[in-house]
């Protein structure tokens, strides 16, 4: 590790979900955290929320008393930016809006020591559009941790266009330090992850308009080995942040494809934390029941919108959902965002409960052949259009009989 970004002292913007989460990670493994929220009872509620968990974990008997109090004693709550000057790394965690955080940047800029690092944990947004508010990108980067942060074990580490090696390689041992599976994305929407994710929703959502039902098409994955269906997810995550943001952004709103999500926000069915959602969940459960309210607001929106339903069967759910995946996971290989069809499969093993037996997505497809799955995604492009035309890389890779795993020594 370079020594000139030996990270001792990190700093964490933001006392929010995530924010706590980053914490209680970092104190965890002993590294010293100054907490910095615009709004100092946030920090408080956090510090009670990390205190909390240690002494369940004491309870468990996972770790002792001494050591929960160590943990704790490695956090300071402070007042300002200037508070801040002398630590080694900062990673904000403010919610997903590009202009504020630009302004976060700006200031943290102005006020760190040179040689600190600047790292956002987005989920989505341009690190380079980050980066350029500063006199320092090249010490700029992404620290997309996943929710909850102290628990999920997947970090991806966002390069921007002039992020330098010294700093990846810092902040790669540091995730490492914290018990992280670390795996480097480039720099685009989404990343690698979300930018699958996107389009494995994308393919759920038309199901429900085609013909299909909620619990129908997460009983179809969860029986494949998915941790949870797509439905069931938003429900945990909350339906309503998307449409939040729909609604800041002044856009999206009239896409056919959230239609069926902005009843259910209109309606207050947020997803589990109102106890309605797609599902049903009694008081303090989290047990999801179908409720035929929203089958019938399923196929309300539907007929709606023009659609005449059919019968989709469990195959086509499992077809769609992971070819969607995979055609996506080949143009990002393509565009060099993932470094090889492995760190795909980690992402997705590690952050999105993609069957463990299955080894992955890309992995999947190699079992398959690339051949093969350039035939089934052929004929989706066919029957469905253009968003189904398969990557160049699958049919370069199946021409040469090679498949993903292949594909650094193919490029090289």
């Amino acid at each position: 590790m370079s020594e000139q970004f030996n990270v001792q002292q990190v700093a964490v913007i933001g006392a929010g979900t995530m924010g706590r989460g980053i914490v209680i990670s970092l104190a965890g493994k002993g590294i010293p955290v100054l907490w910095l929220d615009n709004n100092p009872r946030s920090v408080e509620a956090g510090l009670k929320m990390a205190e909390e968990t240690w002494a369940q974990q004491v309870f468990k008997g996972r770790i002792s008393q001494a050591e929960a109090e160590s943990f704790r004693a490695q956090i300071t709550a402070v007042d300002d930016y200037p508070a801040l000057a002398e630590v080694d790394l900062v990673i904000e965690a403010v919610y997903e809006n590009l202009e504020l955080k630009q302004d976060i940047f700006r200031t943290l800029d102005k006020t760190l020591k040179p040689q600190a690092i600047l790292a956002s944990n987005t989920s989505a947004l341009d690190i380079d559009a980050i980066a350029a508010v500063t006199q320092r990108p090249e010490q700029v980067l992404g620290l997309h941790f996943f929710s909850p942060a102290h628990i999920m074990k997947l970090l991806e580490v966002v390069r921007g266009r002039l992020t330098a090696a010294a700093v990846l390689e810092t902040v790669l041992a540091l995730g490492r330090r914290i018990g992280k599976v670390t795996v480097v994305a480039g720099n685009c929407q989404g990343f690698i992850g979300n930018r699958m994710l996107a389009t494995y929703v994308a393919e759920a959502r038309k199901m429900l308009l085609e013909g299909a039902l909620p619990k129908q098409v997460d009983d179809a994955l969860q029986q494949y080995g998915f941790a949870m269906g797509p439905f069931r997810m938003y429900d945990v995550v909350g339906i309503d942040l998307e449409w939040r943001a729909r609604h800041l952004a002044g856009a999206g709103m009239d896409d056919p494809l959230v239609q069926v999500d902005n009843a259910l926000c209109e309606l207050g069915r947020y997803g589990q934390k109102s106890q309605k959602g797609y599902y049903r969940y009694a008081e303090g459960s989290r047990q999801a029941e179908p409720d035929a309210e929203v089958d019938a607001l399923v196929l309300e929106v539907s007929r709606g919108l023009g659609f005449r339903r059919r019968e989709i069967d469990n195959g086509e759910i499992l077809e769609r959902c992971l070819l969607a995946l995979v055609n996506e996971g080949a143009k990002i290989l393509e565009e060099q965002i993932a470094d090889s069809s492995h760190d795909i499969d980690l992402v997705y093993l590690n952050g999105y409960g993609f069957p463990e037996a299955v080894g992955g997505p890309m992995r999947w497809a190699d079992s398959q052949g690339l051949a093969q799955i350039g035939e089934r995604l052929d004929s989706l492009h066919t029957l469905f259009g253009e968003h189904w035309r398969p990557a160049a890389l699958i049919r370069r890779l199946a021409r040469d009989g090679l498949g993903f795993a292949d594909f650094k020594e193919a490029r090289n």
